[in-house]
């Protein structure tokens, strides 16, 4: 049961300033002209609500007259950042349709809904409270991941880029029962392929409405994809079963759909596949994983209390005395990849890191 796999709410952990060394030197670091703090100024706001009148959990929020201009700027600003140099020229033609508050989760973002006057083209971008367990999720993903993935950070703001897709739960309930039996086999392999990613990289809390499908034409068919939205739970609970989504129960109609598509023989086979392929990103990623997990190592990610019962339960699901010997979830993350490139690419790490 999913609402038992979560107990407690994860409190926010600070950039270290080792971490923020690194987020400079790959340009992640920005000084923005605005914080989060400064958007929860809002005066009012109204419920949104989607096509067939649910609330989404989302209000959208507004300003005062003399806010609202400052704070137009600063968001087309922070735009211009994200995704060129910084450039003003172009700030003109950019108007700031809606800022949205999320009421619902742990991080309470602003989403932001940005168009271009010219051609009506739009986009979202997010601003969130600035958490380090969730910027080692960015980058573990923007490394670990088939997909690169844009964001910004400073002490205090968490800038990211929108992941186009359409909502785990929203495809489930009303595109999966369209798929053909091929797609739906497709979509059993890739979910076996993103549940065996995410307990490799600790991403936890991977429910339906914390993950996109993204199906992409590929000359006579479609091919889907899954994409995780929210790295809140990186490395932070205690559970192994919270890093496997095929434990959540919003999850329940993809693994009656893996089940029933695949035999045992093929979820191994997508299983290996997966794993090696993690490990060939682990090896092409170099020197960036390398001191991102030397940093993580030294940092407090979770409890005390998390920390000695994940450890000891991935020692009985692997029997690798390294996961049992760790003092940090930094450590575990350690092992995690030295197991997949041990067992799966013959190479040991521990001269690496």
């Amino acid at each position: 049961m999913a609402d038992k796999l979560i107990l407690k709410k994860k409190p926010f952990f600070s950039i270290s300033d080792a971490l923020a060394g690194f987020l400079k030197s790959y340009d992640r670091w920005i000084n923005t002209p605005i914080f989060y703090e400064d958007l929860l100024r809002f005066s009012g706001s109204v419920a949104v609500y989607d096509k067939n009148d649910n609330d989404t959990l989302w209000v959208r929020v507004y300003y005062t007259d003399s806010e609202r201009r400052e704070i137009d700027y600063s968001l087309k600003k922070i735009y211009t950042l994200l995704h060129s140099d910084g450039n003003e020229s172009g700030i003109q033609y950019l108007n700031i349709d809606a800022i949205d508050y999320c009421t619902f989760g742990n991080s309470k973002p602003f989403r932001i809904k940005i168009r271009n006057i010219l051609n009506d083209n739009f986009t979202y971008f997010y601003l969130k409270k600035t958490d380090a367990s969730r910027v080692f999720g960015l980058e573990f993903e923007h490394m670990l991941s088939p997909y690169n993935l844009n964001f910004l950070v400073n002490e205090s703001t968490l800038i990211e880029e929108h992941i186009a897709g359409i909502p785990g739960d929203q495809f489930i309930n009303e595109f999966l029962p369209q798929c053909t039996d091929a797609e739906k086999a497709q979509i059993a392999k890739e979910y076996v392929k993103f549940n065996e990613r995410s307990m490799i990289r600790l991403l936890g809390d991977m429910r339906a409405y914390n993950y996109v499908v993204v199906p992409t034409h590929d000359f006579d068919q479609v091919v889907y994809k899954i994409r995780p939205i929210d790295f809140d739970q990186q490395s932070f609970e205690g559970k192994l079963s919270v890093y496997r989504p095929q434990f959540f129960k919003e999850n329940k109609a993809l693994m009656d759909l893996v089940r029933d598509k695949l035999n045992h023989n093929s979820i191994n086979q997508y299983k290996i596949e997966e794993r090696s392929i993690v490990a060939r990103r682990i090896i092409s990623s170099g020197n960036r994983l390398i001191r991102l997990v030397k940093i993580m190592r030294a940092e407090t990610l979770t409890l005390p209390e998390n920390l000695k019962r994940l450890r000891q339960e991935i020692y009985k699901f692997t029997k690798d005395d390294s996961f049992n010997e760790s003092q940090s979830m930094g450590d575990i993350m350690q092992a995690s990849f030295n197991f997949v490139r041990l067992h799966y690419e013959k190479v040991d790490m521990h001269d690496l890191f």
